[in-house]
């Protein structure tokens, strides 16, 4: 990449969660854990290099009195250049990230036209979990920016994990959406400019599983820890949040093994309670303290955090563990540095037994404030201890081990202090915040080139340029069908010229699209789309956009889809005259052929990046992943200047489904109701009209009042 004199403007996304640039709940729920605080962290130290000139965190506006008002501030300063953007998306009220998946296009979109709105455009965008790499590969696209990654977690390995504790695949995929976070997934890896990851272990034990798995991609940067605010404890310090603890403690002076993690059943608290009751010398050595997120009551809590909260309380009886065991209801974060200096002034150990644990920042922390640690040996951890020599590893699942490590800690002076003090060293020497910015920017400089931004110059055609709104249609099944409709659909179109593009989008090639449309007098389009996304002209002299032309040939290598498609059977070439450079047409026998998920599947096996497109239930075709009809609408609105809220979308096919999420307002003709698209039947912005074929666009028209208001009717 190219440095901008200026410096770089870097854009992260993550989407989920409570987001904030102080006293973060950290342990809220499922979706506010260490990623949260990662973000922000990250933020601050990038914007703190002189190579940077503006960071911007963009994530999720939340109106929702049952949190914070916090959460729906536009704009929040982090530094004089870091600032976190909420972009609304769905639903005002705070949602789980499993239900988001609905809203991303519009959360897409909606950031879209904010970044127009800015002084200059980023100059890559770095998404955080799936959720925001779905948002990150559209938008990285449209801007013509590489997209960098961090998974946080990946859905393979959850869905491995949760297999393994006999959950069915049918349960799995109603509560985590599973399939479609997978998908993301591996279009995310396939797309990426640079996968950055905490561990080693990540890359090769959760990536791995993946087809798009690309270790040369890779980066490993782990995440840094505030030197600033975690550090050992001072002479003389005293600890106000000791109160908090002391009151559940007979023997408050023992030594305090501390666990501080969500109430997660994955981070495997009730083990460590058993070990600890079920070993008279722990007992006897320490008292244990676990922090576990924010309780007012435990009845009012999610599912999940309810369930391991109230077990912690029923082991706690059943150990008869009464003033060794100490659970505070709520600390703010501000205090969690305080706790882990309380913890190694009473020369305490620090303790993450999580089944396993994809980084582990709370290592860090503890570490960097002296407490020496024990933790799980899977995941990142491995990496912390042989980098820092500051404590053990122990199987999750062994009680003894875990016990046996904790007493060996807390019993040998000598090895305590040996394991605080490299802690303190090696997170400073490893692990600061500095030293992961420094590496961050210079991968920076070793991504290649080959993106190429978008033109700025506005179309020539004052004609298009000035028109406030435009509808887009495919030919087939959707104008074509009805020739009375067509001749009405014409006429209004005809009489509202002054104020609509009228946008033709088909899978058609160029010729064939205006063959037919001279066949059935439907009038040159304003902006032809042809080829499934692949071409766009302008125009009655149908002027290309060599740009885009260039753009969506990036990975494209039609020559290995061929090789792979080539022998499966129900697929059959289409003739010469239905392929184009940049989109090979089969006709498709779905009672032969592979299904559509499966061909994808085989494509990314061969790590081949392209969209599998099927339309009619017989039509199969494969274009360059950053084509479709959808991408391309949303480039040529951007051209136009056009709000994506202007314009309605018209679908008859699959090959329509990215051109009418998000923004757009969108119509399915009636004649199309029971094919690829009836899925979309709850969106909001979607129209499944009562009549066919272009009757069925006019209703559209009138449902939106798409000639005056241009809204979505109320109620």
């Amino acid at each position: 990449m190219k440095t901008d004199p200026l410096g770089r403007y870097l854009l992260l996304v993550s989407v989920h969660g409570l987001i904030r640039g102080h006293d973060l709940e950290l342990g809220r729920d499922a979706d506010t854990g260490g990623q949260t605080k990662y973000v922000v962290d990250l933020a601050r130290s990038l914007a703190a290099s002189d190579a940077v000139a503006q960071v911007d965190l963009v994530t999720r506006q939340v109106v929702d009195p049952a949190v914070s008002a916090d959460y729906a501030q536009a704009i929040e300063p982090l530094s004089d250049k870091a600032r976190i953007v909420r972009i609304q998306a769905g639903p005002d009220g705070y949602i789980p990230k499993e239900q988001l998946w609905d809203h991303l296009d519009s959360f897409t979109d909606n950031l879209a036209e904010w970044l127009k709105k800015q002084s200059r455009l980023p100059d890559l965008v770095h998404s955080h979990y799936a959720d925001a790499g779905y948002v990150g590969v559209r938008l990285a696209n449209l801007l013509g920016v590489p997209l960098i990654h961090t998974g946080h977690s990946l859905g393979r390995d959850k869905r491995k994990r949760l297999l393994a504790r006999g959950l069915s695949r049918q349960a799995i995929e109603q509560t985590y959406n599973i399939e479609r976070r997978i998908d993301a997934e591996e279009e995310i890896l396939a797309n990426a400019a640079l996968i950055v990851t905490s561990t080693s272990n990540e890359i090769e034990e959760q990536y791995g599983l993946y087809n798009y798995y690309d270790p040369g991609r890779m980066a490993v940067i782990p995440p840094g820890t505030d030197l600033v605010q975690f550090h050992p404890p001072r002479d003389g310090e005293t600890f106000p949040f000791a109160a908090q603890v002391n009151r559940f403690l007979t023997n408050p002076e023992k030594p305090l093994v501390l666990a501080l993690s969500r109430p997660d059943e994955r981070k495997n608290i009730l083990t460590l309670i058993e070990a600890f009751g079920e070993s008279q010398p722990l007992r006897h050595a320490a008292n244990l303290l676990i922090i576990a997120g924010h309780r007012d009551d435990i009845r009012d809590l999610e599912a999940g955090a309810q369930s391991v909260l109230t077990n912690i309380l029923l082991m706690i009886d059943a150990y008869d563990l009464y003033g060794r065991v100490a659970v505070p209801k709520s600390h703010r974060a501000s205090e969690v540095p305080e706790i882990y200096r309380m913890v190694a002034a009473g020369h305490g150990v620090f303790v993450n037994p999580a089944l396993t644990e994809p980084f582990g920042l709370t290592l860090l922390e503890a570490a960097a404030s002296g407490v020496p640690v024990v933790a799980t040996e899977n995941g990142g951890p491995v990496d912390i201890i042989a980098n820092c020599r500051n404590g053990a590893l122990i199987d999750p699942l062994d009680k003894t081990a875990i016990a046996e490590a904790l007493l060996k800690m807390l019993r040998d002076k000598e090895a305590w202090a040996l394991a605080s003090r490299n802690g303190i060293e090696g997170v400073r020497r490893h692990y600061s915040w500095q030293a992961h910015a420094d590496a961050y920017l210079a991968k920076l400089e070793t991504l290649g080139e080959g993106y190429q931004r978008p033109p700025s110059e506005p179309l020539k055609s004052r004609a298009i340029r000035y028109r406030d709104r435009a509808i887009f249609t495919d030919l087939d099944q959707n104008l074509v069908g009805n020739p009375a409709a067509l001749r009405h659909f014409v006429e209004v179109m005809r009489d509202n010229r002054k104020c609509v593009t009228f946008g033709v989008a088909t899978g058609r090639r160029i010729d064939s699209a205006l063959a037919l449309m001279k066949r059935q007098g439907i009038p040159a389009p304003d902006v032809l789309i042809s080829s499934l996304g692949t071409r766009i002209h302008y125009g009655r002299g149908l002027t290309e956009d060599d740009y885009w032309a260039n753009h969506i040939d990036h990975l494209w290598n039609p020559q290995q889809v061929r090789r792979v498609l080539a022998e499966l059977p129900g697929l059959e070439r289409q003739s010469k005259n239905e392929q184009t450079p940049f989109k090979l047409s089969y006709f498709y026998d779905p009672q032969k052929a592979p299904s559509v998920e499966e061909i994808t599947t085989m494509l990314r096996q061969q790590e081949i990046t392209a969209n599998v497109l099927s339309s009619f239930g017989q039509y199969l075709d494969i274009v360059p992943s950053r084509a479709s009809k959808g991408q391309a609408l949303r480039y040529a609105a951007q051209r136009l200047d056009i709000p994506l809220e202007h314009i309605l979308a018209v679908g008859g096919s699959g090959a329509d489904e990215d051109m009418m999420r998000g923004n757009t307002l969108a119509v399915v003709v009636a004649n199309r109701h029971h094919e690829e698209l009836s899925q979309l039947i709850d969106q909001e912005r979607i129209y499944f009209a009562a009549k066919p074929h272009a009757l069925g666009i006019l209703e559209a028209i009138d449902h939106y009042d798409f000639f005056g208001s241009c809204e979505v009717p109320r109620g």
